[in-house]
């Protein structure tokens, strides 16, 4: 049964050792965790982070590369024909609002940034369509700023480890800030995703091929048994 309180009993200290531990064992599991959008440059991480709502990683990256071959500044973007910008992303999905998130993206960063994406929390997400999470992704993968991305497989895998019971992402975030040194932020958004893109599913999780039973107070929300667990373990990203 998924449990999102910490366990019984345990202390402050204790809820830290136990995130910090969880976080060196993803580590070990996934030395090789990185942001699976594909991009150059912030502009294009932008870009693809904003396509990525609602949609795979793998379907953004199919699309990315027609997208940034003809859109290659802000201005570009911002000057786009709309319903041949609508086109070219179709596929991701709510094309017609990303496209309109694009474009006043776009021209937000002409407007106030002489077209250059900007590198600070408070700038990112006064652009439209920029929230929390797309300024996190952006931040902390192409300026090297730490940041927790707390998407749905975030917020899953740390109400299963007991680490807050809070449902809120900005409170999510925050609590798990704390946790955390801030150095490790940014890679442990990634490893937490790549956990729960891999192993730690919604609906089964692989809890029997899980490098973290001793560690996980919903161990048993999913099949233990290894053999039985293997079969729901994926080997790359599907959402």
């Amino acid at each position: 049964m998924l449990r999102e309180d910490p366990p019984a009993g345990e202390s402050r200290l204790a809820l830290v050792r136990r995130a910090r531990r969880t976080d060196r064992i993803l580590a070990e599991t996934y030395p090789d965790a990185h942001c699976e959008l594909d991009f150059t440059d912030p502009l294009e991480l932008l870009v693809a982070t904003i396509l990525s709502a609602q949609c795979t990683d793998k379907r953004v990256n199919l699309v990315t590369p027609t997208l940034f071959a003809k859109y290659r500044t802000a201005e570009d973007y911002a000057g786009a024909d709309r319903a041949e910008l609508e086109e070219i992303i179709r596929s991701t999905g709510f094309f017609r609002a990303k496209t309109a998130s694009i474009m006043g993206m776009a021209q937000a960063l002409c407007e106030r940034h002489g077209g250059e994406v900007p590198g600070r929390l408070k700038d990112l997400v006064a652009l439209p369509g920029v929230g929390r999470k797309t300024a996190n992704v952006v931040l902390g993968n192409a300026f090297g700023v730490p940041g927790l991305t707390v998407d749905t497989h975030f917020q899953r895998l740390v109400h299963r480890f007991g680490w807050t019971a809070e449902t809120d992402p900005v409170k999510i975030e925050h609590v798990v800030a704390e946790l955390l040194p801030k150095r490790d932020w940014t890679m442990a958004s990634h490893r937490l995703i790549w956990h729960g893109r891999r192993i730690c599913h919604a609906r089964r999780p692989a809890c029997g091929a899980c490098p973290l039973t001793a560690l996980c107070p919903s161990y048993g929300t999913g099949p233990t048994d290894p053999a039985q667990a293997a079969k729901l373990v994926r080997p790359g990203p599907s959402s």
